[in-house]
């Protein structure tokens, strides 16, 4: 967990440091403005053909921190949402459900290699499809085990947890912390676009695994292929593992399962046909906790009890929204926000319009070298890449996606991501031994995710 507890304090200086750069420039960048006007959605979207330059209005450095208070109270609903899915999610781990759910698919998958890998990704990619990857850092021993155990290497157990996790939260299907944030940030309505998110989750998936099973089963036939094999041969398990994955699933733990899909389903009907806001999501967080809680069994202080210890393993991540949305606030305040979109309009609109979406793909990725956190960058650059969108005519829905797949799919190459350095940390694999087998599957994700951004632009995905 050393790891985890880094994650805040890096993110956090790598933002203070933008948002004293963001202040610097508008001191030295020119003032300009577009003028913004309702589409049929009835969002303020911008007209390209409106810019012009206007008085210079440099921010005073002692206001950065009035903007911040303002980041925050803009960011109220979300950090609320944030909050509470952390909170929902802590009890339903505390109860054990998920670990029986997988050790239960373990056992009956162990002798049937070509169903093992696919169906335990399938379980952390829909499970991450609301959580970050993180959230599993203390199951990835466990998996690298039973991945030994079936022949296969350590790489191969990190692989199903991070692999699949990485599908689930870096297609953004239901997140709230980093798909919600942004359609809030973009004027979207929450959850809308689902249906072409969940076509890129079901092709990721599949590439995906297609490359983890050719290369378990090579490495199951010839060890000696894997970069971990020296490494592997050394381990020892006997002092490893945990209880609950070896303790059987039952009615109460199905019943728990089954009420985190459907309140994620009546998140999803909400958001979708009743027009929902975050509000009414995060009042759906609240009784998913209470349900979950009492079907486990819990007394009302242990469910209040693993509710309030869930919000505080989400504190971090709502400190990071409330400061990165300090960064558009000084931008907006020097009125630099416009100049900015200008600029990158100008660099956007030299490819064919065909490449546009792919090319805000691209610089997401370059952005989350410096920002790793999903929900601090979208409060940071979807205030740029919304009405970016407008002047390089493409969808807000498709500079979300831009967003989800820049913002995702690197941080499992990234030494500075929580996700990956906690699970490498935790199974001891070295992070050169795993870029030997990442590297490929990364590239193949550049690809893949350059070619839905066509097809994104090409349906006109709204």
């Amino acid at each position: 967990m050393e790891t985890k507890k880094k994650k805040m304090p890096h993110t956090l200086v790598i933002l203070m440091g933008i948002i004293i750069f963001a202040v610097i420039l508008t001191w030295v960048i020119p003032s300009a403005e577009y003028t913004r006007v309702e589409n049929a959605q009835g969002v303020k979207v911008i007209d390209p053909n409106t810019f012009n330059y206007i008085e210079k209005t440099p921010v005073n450095p002692l206001k950065v921190f009035n903007l911040a208070i303002e980041g925050f109270e803009k960011s109220a609903v979300l950090i609320t949402v944030i909050l509470f899915s952390g909170a929902a999610f802590n009890v339903i781990t505390k109860s054990g459900a998920l670990q029986s759910l997988i050790g239960m698919v373990s056992r009956k998958t162990k002798s049937k290699e070509y169903l093992f890998i696919p169906i335990l990704t399938l379980i952390f990619g829909l499970i991450c499809t609301t959580q970050g990857v993180n959230t599993f850092i203390g199951f990835a021993p466990i998996m690298v085990m039973i991945a030994i155990a079936l022949g296969f290497d350590s790489i191969v157990g990190a692989a199903i947890l991070l692999l699949g996790g990485a599908v689930g939260f870096s297609t953004g299907t239901l997140n709230v912390n980093t798909t919600i944030v942004a359609q809030e940030i973009a004027g979207l309505a929450p959850y809308s676009g689902i249906g072409f998110r969940a076509v890129c989750f079901a092709v990721f998936y599949i590439v995906t695994n297609f490359m983890l099973i050719k290369y378990a089963m090579k490495i199951k036939k010839n060890p000696e292929l894997s970069p971990m094999y020296e490494l592997d041969k050394d381990r020892s398990y006997e002092k490893e593992g945990n209880d609950e994955f070896n303790k059987p699933m039952n009615t109460q733990k199905w019943l728990i399962i089954s009420s985190l899909f459907l309140a994620l389903g009546i998140i999803v009907y909400g958001g979708v046909k009743l027009k929902w806001k975050l509000d009414e999501t995060a009042a759906v967080f609240i009784w998913l906790s209470i349900v979950a809680g009492i079907i486990a069994g819990y007394s009302p202080s242990t469910i209040a009890k693993y509710f309030v210890e869930g919000c505080k393993n989400m504190i971090g991540a709502a400190l990071i929204i409330g400061f990165a949305r300090t960064v558009s606030g000084v931008l907006s305040a020097g009125n630099i926000m416009d100049t900015s979109i200008h600029a990158m309009t100008q660099g956007i609109n030299i490819f064919p319009q065909i490449l546009k979406a792919p090319i805000m793909f691209i610089v997401n990725l370059i952005v989350n070298i410096f920002i790793t956190s999903g929900s601090g960058q979208a409060a940071a650059i979807m205030p740029i890449f919304a009405p970016l969108a407008d002047t390089v005519g493409i969808s807000r829905q498709t500079a979300v996606l831009a967003f989800n797949f820049g913002d995702g799919f690197c941080n499992y190459i990234l030494p500075t991501s929580t996700a990956l350095m906690g699970v490498l940390g935790a199974t001891d694999i070295p992070y050169d031994k795993w870029m030997i087998f990442m590297g490929k599957i990364f590239g193949v994700w550049i690809v893949i995710g350059s070619v839905l951004m066509i097809a994104a632009e090409i349906i006109g995905y709204m």
